[in-house]
């Protein structure tokens, strides 16, 4: 391998290492070991793989706001409380106070980083994501249920612009049913 191979090499490794950092490591590492190019190319390569790592771990730090699937969860339903009023089926007009909240296998009830609440009006099966409906339906008025909403039936891979709700999210939504029309 070349001197001007070295330097490609070299090259990439400061400007393509996210997503591939660690193949690439190692591919740099064996073509530096190769080539014969003496301990200084063979040091800064070290420096470099170092200051790499190092900058993977801090950029992979902690955060509220996943970037990728945040549970392989199902789909799933609790009464918190259950209602002793109408009930909740498809199509029919219902109103409804909602929280909203990226799930977290670690915070309690599954209630990662809130990013909704409210009260609305909608018409069980339609207007709403498919887990938030699902989840309504065989409530009682006067009831509270937490929905685990995984992405295939909530956003997937467009959630709202602006809404904090990363692509691909599990979801947990707390919902009281307010009345059924």
């Amino acid at each position: 391998m070349g001197r001007e191979c070295q330097y490609k090499l070299l090259h990439l490794s400061a400007t393509c290492w996210i997503g591939r950092h660690s193949i690439f490591i190692m591919g740099s590492a064996t073509e530096t070991d190769t080539a014969g190019f003496g301990k200084m190319v063979h040091m800064k390569l070290l420096a470099m793989t170092a200051l790499l790592a190092l900058a993977v771990t801090a950029c992979g730090g902690s955060s509220d706001t996943p970037t990728a699937p945040s549970a392989n969860v199902p789909f799933s339903t609790v009464d918190v409380r259950v209602g002793t009023g109408a009930e909740a089926n498809t199509g029919r007009a219902v109103t409804v106070n909602y929280a909203g909240y990226l799930y977290s296998a670690t915070a309690a009830e599954n209630k990662g980083t809130r990013f909704d609440s409210g009260s609305f009006p909608f018409t069980v099966g339609s207007g709403v994501i498919q887990g938030f409906s699902q989840g309504v339906i065989g409530m009682r008025v006067g009831g509270i249920r937490r929905v685990i909403i995984p992405p295939n039936l909530g956003y997937g891979n467009s959630p709202p612009a602006q809404s904090g709700i990363p692509a691909n999210a599990t979801l947990v939504f707390e919902i009281e049913l307010l009345s059924v029309q």
